[in-house]
């Protein structure tokens, strides 16, 4: 098992990717069109906007240690990953940056613009029938082509990439009492609740899951990682088929529930969002929103609230599909 990075790790890993990724903004929440659905009691909300990140998401941040990692034999045969968007577009921006050859693996209900990105970007892409697919046509790539797999979260880059998030997150509010973070694979919330402990240790940590992609609850339920047998959800970006050993691990040791989410919380969220803040969001970008002006809505009253914008390729159109604008 890894453990979990040291604050020392994080400050060194934040460090490296300093003028090279984007230290983005939190946003306190105060709009005339959003604060009826908030947390009442004089709770605050404030949102991390992740989603103005290079490559468009948090994914950026630990791509790039991951390539700065790699040997010189490695380099020179370049990089594979699986993802339905946002990770294959941070590899494809990694790859471009360090002048080398990336492969990634998509599913065919990707959006055309995650797509086109990476094509833009240097990368070939593949699209294959579902996530699942996915992840067996990289494992062949990685035999075939020798090509060094990113993983998209069971990677302590991903896990240490997103500490660096949850750094600047958790010292920029010196009094968050509750953090959100949205869960795919779990590289993401093992990270930004690993971080955001060491600052606040006190802090409650809530992950938000898709309910047609729930392993990380599942994990929970069941004291160990576990693969789902298929994945039906419009957050692709949450869409992971399984948890896996390091991530959960770190996962659990610091965060206290996981509350699933429907798809139609998710639209309902993304409509408010653009409404109140005019951010065209993914599903999975919306889906701490959806929370806390949900599901968490009693519970928080009250409270000093962390949420995360956590990335935001989505085409128009599939926007307007989605929400039904």
């Amino acid at each position: 098992m890894i453990a979990a990075p040291t604050l020392a790790e994080i400050e060194n890993a934040a460090k490296t990717l300093a003028g090279r990724i984007v230290a983005t903004p939190t946003l306190t929440l105060n709009s005339d069109r959003l604060t009826p659905h908030l947390p009442g009691d004089g709770a605050q909300v404030h949102m991390k906007m992740e989603l103005f990140q290079q490559a468009g998401s948090f994914k950026a941040r630990g791509v790039l240690l991951a390539v700065d990692a790699l040997t010189a034999d490695q380099r020179a045969a370049g990089v594979t990953a699986v993802s339905a968007g946002n990770h294959a577009l941070a590899v494809s921006w990694g790859a471009h940056q360090a002048g080398i050859s990336a492969k990634v693996v998509m599913p065919d209900t990707a959006d055309k613009i995650r797509v086109d990105g990476c094509k833009a970007l240097g990368a070939e892409v593949m699209l294959v029938k579902n996530v699942e697919d996915a992840f067996v046509e990289t494992d062949r790539l990685v035999e075939r082509e020798g090509r060094t797999m990113l993983h998209p979260f069971e990677s302590p880059y991903m896990t240490l990439g997103a500490t660096t998030c949850g750094l600047e997150f958790a010292r920029s509010r010196s009094d968050l009492e509750v953090a959100v973070i949205p869960v795919g694979g779990g590289g993401f919330i093992s990270g930004m609740s690993t971080a955001i402990k060491l600052i606040h240790p006190d802090c409650h940590i809530i992950g938000i899951e898709p309910f047609g992609a729930d392993s990380m609850y599942q994990s929970f339920q069941k004291g160990e990682a576990v693969e789902l047998e298929s994945v039906d959800t419009i957050a692709d970006s949450l869409g992971a088929p399984m948890a896996r050993p390091n991530s959960f691990a770190i996962t659990r040791q610091n965060v206290s529930e996981i509350v699933r989410l429907e798809d139609d919380e998710l639209r309902d969220a993304m409509k408010l969002l653009y409404d109140g803040l005019k951010i065209i969001a993914e599903p999975a970008c919306a889906a701490t929103t959806a929370a806390v002006t949900g599901r968490l809505k009693q519970q928080l009253a009250g409270r000093n609230i962390g949420i995360v914008a956590c990335g935001s390729n989505i085409s128009l159109n599939k926007f307007n599909r989605l929400t039904g604008t």
